[in-house]
């Protein structure tokens, strides 16, 4: 999954320079790819964690809540980060701290503890929020402002890239030996000790990948980035004494970006549940995951398609007919069985390819000076992820995980209502 944030000056200040950087371009892109790797790995934790603590889907969701929770808790002081100490400094402190975060993995399953776990992926997810403060708006900038969406599509490709190899290089790490036991037939000290088992595969994967950040902050550190022009100002549009929230497609566009992050997690994280049941597929947790990057990959193809569709077809058409298609999609799954309901939910995932930053660009679209608030509006909704996949544990625990996908439903019906209306720009009176 790709996720844009913008300080205030990075949008309507913001100059560019005569011609990409290639070589800055590729080391920012590294960045984009680490933590689509890191966070498709949230998928694979959900049900491990869920069998080794004996979690119902309510209480294994609180991995996505605590991941996605910290947008919302570090965007804006990431962004204050940046105006302090800048775009490169940035992104290394944003590596250290998801450093921290991948070592704490460590004692987490040591111990184990579950809220320990959790505590580790706030901080991991800590760092990625100030990563993506500060790379996307700079990607933006390293070039001509004309092709900024195509680089920005590009560092997203790789993106998701990293999210369709971290569920496979996962599951083969963490799941590979997992076993799942009844737990209420284990005595306390049995129960500990299958729980440091279970929990102990978690340690060489994340140890690996803190010395991989320690590696990646150092070249980042150590790279001579080219000096960028903030001075130039765009045109503006608004009035800066307008307000965001006199903005009608700024407010929904909002809401848009929160269900839809929520539906994308919500579905990636109960896949491996899903595929697991006996009327779905009746796979292993490893079988399952490595479907997982299907649904992923299908937004990585996704992106390079709808990149050229776009060029001849308006961004709020497009929006909507996917998320038509995706509503259909998750519906039909819903209402089969078997690889009849496996292979309409993984379909999911190309449609939702280009929906993020079509929502994004039709939610800052024409907003002049105010475009970094109505920027900071829409990253503060990402916390959607947290919340919806929440929402759906406790439908899941109540009427079954099959019947759970109607939240999803109702978010990507939203979609296209934003898509076909709500993104339209009307001036406030």
């Amino acid at each position: 999954m790709a996720i844009t944030n913008v300080n205030k000056s990075s949008v309507s200040t913001l100059a560019s320079p005569g011609g990409t950087n290639k070589s800055a371009m590729a080391m920012v892109t590294t960045l984009f790819f680490v933590w689509g790797f890191l966070t498709s790995l949230n998928d694979i934790l959900i049900p491990h964690l869920k069998s080794i603590f004996s979690l119902n889907y309510a209480e294994a969701m609180l991995v996505q809540f605590a991941f996605f929770c910290s947008y919302a808790a570090f965007g804006i002081p990431s962004g204050k980060v940046v105006e302090w100490i800048g775009y490169q400094r940035t992104m290394v402190a944003g590596l250290f701290t998801m450093c921290a975060g991948a070592l704490l993995f460590i004692p987490a399953a040591s111990a184990p503890s579950f809220a320990l776990f959790l505590t580790a992926l706030i901080i991991l997810a800590a760092g990625i929020t100030a990563l993506q403060v500060a790379a996307n708006p700079y990607v933006s900038v390293l070039g001509p402002s004309e092709t900024a969406s195509s680089r920005l599509n590009l560092t997203q490709a790789f993106n998701s890239l990293g999210t369709v190899i971290g569920p496979l290089l996962g599951g083969w790490l963490i799941l590979r030996g997992a076993k799942v036991l009844d737990t209420s037939k284990l005595s306390p000290q049995a129960l500990h000790a299958y729980r440091v088992h279970e929990a102990a595969t978690v340690k060489f994967p994340y140890f690996a990948i803190a010395l991989a950040l320690v590696a990646l902050g150092l070249a980042i550190a150590l790279y001579k980035f080219p000096r960028i022009d903030t001075t130039k100002d765009y045109r503006p549009i608004g009035e800066k004494k307008d307000s965001i929230w006199r903005h009608r497609h700024v407010v929904l566009g909002a809401v848009a970006i929160f269900v839809y992050v929520g539906a994308e997690v919500s579905i990636g994280s109960f896949l491996i549940n899903y595929f697991n049941q006996p009327e779905i597929g009746g796979l292993s947790a490893l079988a399952a995951s490595a479907l997982v990057p299907f649904y992923w990959g299908g937004a990585m193809v996704g992106r390079f398609i709808g990149s050229a569709i776009l060029q001849k077809v308006q961004t709020g058409k497009l929006l909507g007919l996917c998320a038509i298609v995706a509503t259909l999609l998750v519906l039909l799954s819903m209402m089969t069985f078997g690889h009849m309901a496996i292979w309409t939910i993984l379909l999911v995932g190309l449609f939702n390819s280009i929906m993020f930053p079509s929502i994004f660009t039709l939610g800052i679209a024409e907003m002049g000076p105010l475009t970094g608030e109505a920027s900071g509006l829409l990253v503060t909704a990402i916390v959607g992820g947290a919340l919806i996949p929440e929402i759906q544990g406790m439908l899941a625990d109540r009427i079954g995980i099959h019947h759970a996908f109607v939240l999803p439903v109702l978010c990507y019906i939203f979609i296209a209502y934003y898509g076909f209306k709500g993104s339209k720009v009307i001036l406030p009176e």
